[in-house]
């Protein structure tokens, strides 16, 4: 019997469009997460504040720590070439494991997801519980999916292409910030409650569908030679890339490190990255201070509120004209044309002062989107690092999710410094200390105590100056110190293409070996 004809047409998806989906499903449940998790638990579950902070400070710990960890139990297998059964393992057969890692870890994270919503335990002890579980599956999911991007497609072009419906999708789940509006209620949470039980049983089945359909699209690539439509460049059509070879011994964690240390590349980007994710986290923590203190007595709060949201959604459109750029120049001219933006900006806005008031709200909208835009891009230049790892190593197969995982544990520090460095710069500035006050909370979130008076009046023009001097020599140092590391950066131009060309030989090499035997 044939298909039906919506089945017909789901399998008649690009590859391209059903991963990028995999971007929706999760978008959905995060931006909803990080906007109202706080105020859930502080104004309607009433957690005091001890056990806040040390929710707080577990789950900065458990943050930091589980990509490395979940990247090792994820692809230790692929840093050792022999494997206890002895069989071999196919590249596809890694994608494979991939899918179904994704097809369970999916719905796991709509379920943790849930779970903030409907008191079930102390509020400080679901406060951690929930804060630990949703994060382990969001690292499990991100891992998966980011590795994925590498292993799904090799050439520069079609990672572009994958990407772009990655931020295509993410543009789409960002619009549940909006919904969201409209179902806040911290006095009768019912309708907010079934709001996020919407949103997460959409995502779970999101998931089940998503990775069946990706799973049969690479069982079909093995059954049918002429691979039409497996991955957007075909990279793994005919592919047994076999991780095992009697010569090769294990390679232990002590070892992968000190690979690690060597790759000169990976040591120059994550020392950018971690700029980059400090000044991302920046922006996040503090866009509301300066709406409040640059621009509160010259713009409407539904106009703030409609900023905030666009702020979300913006970065995501934005990035599908950075992917195309990306296509015609390289994600490397790219991303340094962006970190130059950046720095010609901050100094046209120092020079102007604070008091030109549609370019300074300009400049606040655009700081944001193109520096969320930029770490948006850098993915790409990680599946970049994959190949020349597995080339300057000589792995039988890339560790995708296990140098993701790496990059994260490097820069993942950059979240916490952004919300320390910052209220310590204002304080340096103006003696205006920002705890003395009330607590920094989320974009979005409620304050967790209630606050003392505002300053005098005759401090707000220093604390208005204060947040200016702020917005724009943050940015002017992070793309002075960005243009000095990316310059440093090697892996783009004929390097990359060198990098490309081997992999692909390996594959080949690896793939007659493979018919051989």
């Amino acid at each position: 019997m044939g298909l039906d004809r919506p089945q017909a047409w789901l399998l008649g998806l690009p590859t391209a469009a059903v991963y990028g989906s995999l971007a929706l499903f999760t978008t959905i449940l995060h931006n909803v997460f990080l906007l109202y998790y706080v105020d859930t638990f502080v104004s309607v579950y009433k957690i005091n504040k001890m056990a806040f902070w040390v929710g707080e400070t577990v789950f900065l710990l458990w943050n930091s720590l589980n990509d490395p960890l979940f990247g090792w139990l994820s692809d230790r297998q692929f840093l050792s070439s022999q494997h206890r059964s002895g069989a071999g393992l196919s590249s596809r057969a890694v994608v494979l494991a991939r899918v179904r890692a994704l097809g369970w870890h999916g719905p796991l994270l709509a379920l943790s997801f849930l779970a903030f919503w409907v008191p079930w335990a102390p509020a400080g002890l679901q406060f951690l519980l929930c804060l630990c579980l949703y994060d382990g599956f969001l690292t499990l999911v991100d891992l998966h999916h980011h590795a994925l991007l590498a292993d799904l497609a090799l050439s520069a072009h079609d990672r572009t292409h994958l990407n772009f419906y990655c931020s295509l999708f993410s543009a789409a789940g960002s619009l549940s910030v909006f919904a969201s509006y409209a179902f806040w209620n911290k006095e009768d949470f019912s309708s907010f409650r079934a709001f996020c039980v919407t949103l997460a049983v959409s995502s779970g089945l999101g998931f089940l569908g998503a990775t069946r359909l990706l799973r049969r699209r690479v069982e079909a690539a093995r059954r049918d030679p002429g691979c039409s439509g497996l991955a957007v460049d075909c990279g793994l059509c005919g592919e047994e890339l076999l991780v095992g070879s009697e010569e090769a011994d294990s390679i232990t964690l002590g070892q992968y490190l000190r690979q690690l240390a060597r790759h000169r590349n990976f040591l120059w980007f994550v020392s950018m990255d971690l700029v980059q994710v400090f000044h991302c986290h920046f922006n996040s923590n503090f866009f509301p201070l300066f709406l409040e203190h640059l621009l509160s007595d010259h713009i409407s709060l539904s106009t703030g509120s409609i900023l905030l949201g666009l702020s979300y959604v913006a970065p995501h459109l934005n990035n599908l004209y950075f992917l195309s750029l990306c296509r015609r120049w390289g994600v490397y001219a790219v991303v340094r044309g962006l970190f130059l933006l950046k720095l010609g900006l901050s100094l046209l806005m120092l020079l102007a002062g604070p008091d030109h008031l549609s370019l300074l709200c300009l400049f606040i909208a655009s700081n944001r989107v193109f520096t969320e835009g930029t770490c948006k891009l850098l993915t790409l230049v990680v599946t970049d690092l994959v190949d020349e790892d597995l080339v300057l190593n000589h792995r039988k197969q890339a560790a995708s999710a296990l140098l993701f995982g790496m990059v994260a544990l490097v820069t993942k520090p950059g979240q916490t410094f952004a919300p320390l460095l910052g209220t310590w710069l204002l304080c340096f500035y103006t003696g205006h200390d920002l705890f003395q006050q009330s607590l920094i909370t989320p974009v979005g979130s409620a304050h967790p105590w209630p606050e003392p008076p505002a300053p005098a009046p005759a401090q707000a023009p220093m604390l208005r100056q204060g947040c200016f001097y702020l917005l724009v020599l943050v940015p002017i140092t992070c793309a002075l110190l960005q243009l000095f590391t990316w310059s440093q950066f090697t892996l783009h131009g004929r390097r990359l293409h060198m990098v490309k060309a081997q992999r692909q030989n390996l594959s080949q090499a690896q793939t007659l070996d493979v018919k051989m035997v």
